[in-house]
């Protein structure tokens, strides 16, 4: 049944929020968890849902993103119409770029009509989460649907950054709303509401009429939630289907990391003793692009003053190719080819690939991008002036941000 479906994985959009980290990637090739893109997660659960025909809509400062697909997801045979294919905007039908998420998949209807599918799994590639969409696609089939939307129960502050649907018993949306001011809380349960997840299943030939005449309507906003769905629901059965996390059947773990607090948040999660998204699963393996690089190694046990240096790491994540020299990292997370350097401290914060920390650094609550180097003695997330003095972000909640061309 799996192949009858073709999955597009919208992954396009600028992620303002997260700058600086996308200042230089498109928001899904922001890397995540150390090994890993934010992309992976949707790219892994298409994989290890029997999902083999895959085009990724890319558009701005698409070229990190290209190269981590190119690298890292070419393993499928073409021979046996299975592909993970990248389309750029093509610009086919006007010389505008996408206004919506409705406007890429319309732009893109000639490369899609081409493989011919009987069914649509529309992702947003920018979410960290584990989901069986096999599961999603044959109760979309099962209930004669036009359109299937995955949702996940959220507080009423937070379904005002989502849309949000109500239900009627046999899980019919009877209403859409794209990031009310005053979300519509659950019946059964007045603190949450019905958040879509951008997950959708759309009867391909369907979807095609609905997008050409969403294109010649000039007062669309050209967009899932703002225009075609609240179009669909009064003539139409669309249908509402609850995400439950692959490894705990719950449905809690799914993560919109949005903005530098929540990205950094999601990561911190993965520190924790028995972390809700387990990324040790065997039967759910998160792919990515591995590069090669020796083990990660941890040197000098000097406990003796006064030249007291150890380096070691705990509650932390710590990919291949790190050495941590003397240094102490706790609860945070590192990419490949870090260096923490004698007696330096690195605490609750992330580290990108080829980042290094020199001697006598301090470093707390932050996250730093790819091949900066920290000097000798710096100080950063202790004095929040200071650090935005030497141009770093910082957050509301004191989180210290500090991209490649940030570094003094």
């Amino acid at each position: 049944m799996m192949n009858r479906v073709l999955s597009l994985i919208l992954a396009g959009g600028k992620g303002s929020r997260l700058e600086p980290l996308t200042r230089d990637r498109a928001k899904p090739a922001v890397p995540f968890g150390g090994a890993y893109r934010i992309i992976d997660f949707a790219l892994s659960n298409c994989i290890n849902s029997g999902l083999r025909k895959v085009l990724v809509l890319t558009q701005y400062k698409a070229v990190s993103l290209d190269r981590h697909i190119n690298l890292g997801w070419r393993f499928l045979c073409r021979d046996l119409d299975e592909y993970i294919d990248i389309l750029p905007p093509q610009q086919r039908l006007h010389a505008d770029w996408y206004k919506g998420t409705a406007d890429a998949v319309y732009q893109n209807i000639y490369s899609i009509e081409r493989c011919r599918s009987e069914y649509l799994v529309i992702l947003a590639g920018d979410h960290i989460y584990k989901m069986d969409y096999s599961d999603l696609v044959c109760d979309h089939i099962a209930s004669g649907a036009v359109l299937t939307v995955g949702c996940i129960p959220c507080s009423l502050e937070q379904g005002m950054q989502f849309g949000i649907m109500q239900i009627d018993s046999e899980k019919r949306v009877v209403n859409f709303q794209e990031k009310p001011e005053q979300p519509q809380p659950m019946p059964d349960e007045p603190t949450r509401c019905l958040a879509s997840m951008g997950i959708y299943v759309f009867n391909t030939n369907f979807l095609f009429d609905c997008l050409i005449a969403d294109a010649a309507d000039s007062k669309s906003s050209h967009d899932f939630g703002r225009s075609i769905i609240p179009s669909l629901i009064d003539s139409n059965l669309v249908r509402a289907y609850q995400f439950r996390d692959k490894n705990t059947g719950n449905n809690h773990y799914w993560r919109d990391v949005g903005t530098i607090d929540s990205y950094y948040e999601a990561n911190m999660d993965l520190i924790s003793v028995d972390p809700e998204l387990n990324l040790y699963d065997r039967a759910w393996p998160l792919r990515s692009y591995q590069p090669h690089c020796p083990p990660p190694k941890f040197v000098f046990a000097q406990y003796e003053e006064p030249n007291h240096r150890v380096g070691h790491a705990l509650d932390s994540l710590v990919c291949a190719g790190s050495i941590i020299s003397g240094g102490t990292v706790q609860r945070s997370v590192l990419g490949y080819n870090v260096r923490v350097n004698s007696w330096s401290c690195v605490e609750d914060s992330i580290l990108f690939d080829d980042v290094v920390i020199g001697r006598n650094a301090k470093i707390r609550r932050a996250i730093i991008d790819k091949q900066v180097c920290v000097p000798d003695g710096r100080r950063i997330g202790f004095d929040v002036d200071e650090d935005r003095s030497r141009g770093y972000v910082v957050t509301e909640s004191g989180i210290v941000v500090i991209g490649k061309n940030d570094q003094d």
